[in-house]
């Protein structure tokens, strides 16, 4: 449990909170690339950690970001006109390029001074893993872009849904670094299997374990954590173990143990205290699947199970559409999607949890760590200490890596390289 304090800490990101100073530390995915794809296309309203901006691709193929209210008088730029390398305040005609320059101004005279001299806020941004990333602190000086672990190089295909949750990023966060939770609430589609070790196909997920009560082991890093939960396999249980390793990296990414044919991660970006965007990542691997296949998966397509804000259609005052039927005859949740399980859970928490009061097992070892790792982060970044994670020289998040698999044993999951391989259990 923690004290309200602290959870407070944990879990706000609006105003001065020092968790969205420690977030706007870093570079923050703020929209998909696909949203912001048509040069001169409609202006995209981003939320991000508590505030509004507008993200738009000029004339040229360039990313803009700035604050959403023209510094005129105010009005939203989202409504503004996409034109000739610009977004133009429809009220008084008033032009921003993508760095902030004010390049006209309708309704002054011509050759007004004003003209050159004003300059709206705008944001560095680039490119990458499918994201937009921003950089959002106006009181540092942008750092170089590191590319994020999900996507090593250009050529990694990323398939990525968008989520749009009435709920906390913290709770959220949390029930992407939970492993044992898979073993029930996902029990239908992580389906036991006589497999090597984790793999996949068009309908469902397989793990080579039936064991629902995994043992945890737990790690700090210079970016967060890692930690092992240790399963009996279903062959060579007196033997071997089934590892699953999963990686926290601050604030934003959760990297989820692989399957024999892509990986998995998630990315989790407040939009204020009671609303998170969360992304759902499966990436590289010998057989990724394309975005729409992904998201027909996960029951998670734009216009079918999402509104056109990638609200899910599945909400709390519907039952999430949970089907009491299909229950009845062996489904475990009656709920399509891996992710709309998740949704069900974390919505029906509240939209921000009151940790003080909620009772943890001795399965939610990782909870605890991401607790109290991150509200001790908030609390150093408030005595003005650096944020978590963004501490030159830093790990790149290009080599770090979740992993899975049936090891002998004698093996640390700690001391596994990067190229370790699992045994198979034949």
């Amino acid at each position: 449990m923690l004290t309200r304090e602290e959870n407070d800490l944990l879990t706000l990101v609006e105003g001065d909170a020092p968790m969205g100073e420690l977030m706007r530390q870093h570079w923050v995915p703020v929209c998909l690339i696909e949203e912001v794809a048509e040069p001169d296309g409609t202006p995209l309203l981003i939320e991000a950690i508590g505030r509004r901006y507008v993200c738009f691709r000029d004339t040229e193929g360039r990313i803009g970001l700035l604050d959403e209210l023209c510094p005129h008088r105010k009005a939203s730029l989202l409504f503004g006109r996409n034109e000739d390398c610009g977004l133009r305040c429809l009220y008084h005609g008033w032009k921003f390029d993508v760095e902030g320059n004010c390049v006209s101004m309708a309704a002054e005279p011509e050759g007004s001074p004003m003209l050159g001299k004003v300059k709206h806020q705008s944001y560095p941004v680039t490119e990458c893993g499918g994201f937009v990333w921003a950089w959002l602190h106006t009181g540092k000086e942008a750092p170089e872009f590191h590319r994020p672990a999900f996507s090593p190089s250009d050529e990694t295909l990323v398939s990525i849904l968008k989520m749009r949750i009435p709920a906390n990023w913290a709770q959220i966060t949390e029930g992407q670094i939970d492993s044992a939770h898979s073993s029930s609430l996902h029990s239908s589609d992580m389906v036991p299997a006589r497999v090597h070790g984790a793999a996949a196909d068009d309908s469902s997920w397989y793990r080579p374990s039936t064991d629902k009560s995994p043992r945890m082991q737990i790690e700090r890093t210079d970016y967060g954590f890692h930690y092992a939960a240790i399963r009996k396999p279903i062959k060579k249980a007196a033997t071997h173990n089934y590892l699953r390793i999963t990686e926290y990296i601050a604030p934003f990414v959760s990297l989820i143990p692989p399957n024999s044919s892509y990986n998995v991660a998630t990315v989790i970006v407040p939009i204020d205290d009671v609303t998170s965007h969360f992304y759902f990542l499966a990436w590289g691997g010998s057989a990724c699947p394309a975005t729409e296949q992904w998201r027909k998966f996960a029951h998670a397509q734009k216009g079918i199970d999402l509104d056109e804000r990638w609200v899910p259609k599945r909400s709390i005052e519907n039952n999430f559409m949970q089907d009491r039927q299909a229950m009845k005859l062996g489904n475990y949740t009656g709920i399509q999607g891996i992710p709309n399980q998740d949704l069900a859970m974390w919505v029906s928490m509240g939209a921000r949890v009151d940790r003080s009061t909620d009772l943890l097992g001795s399965s939610d070892l990782a909870i605890v760590e991401f607790r109290k790792l991150m509200s001790d982060a908030a609390k150093k970044v408030a005595n003005g200490e650096p944020a978590l994670g963004a501490v030159e020289p830093r790990v790149p998040q290009v080599s770090i890596s979740s992993k899975e698999g049936v090891f002998p044993k004698e093996i640390d999951w700690r001391s596994l390289g990067f190229e370790g391989e699992a045994d198979a259990a034949d």
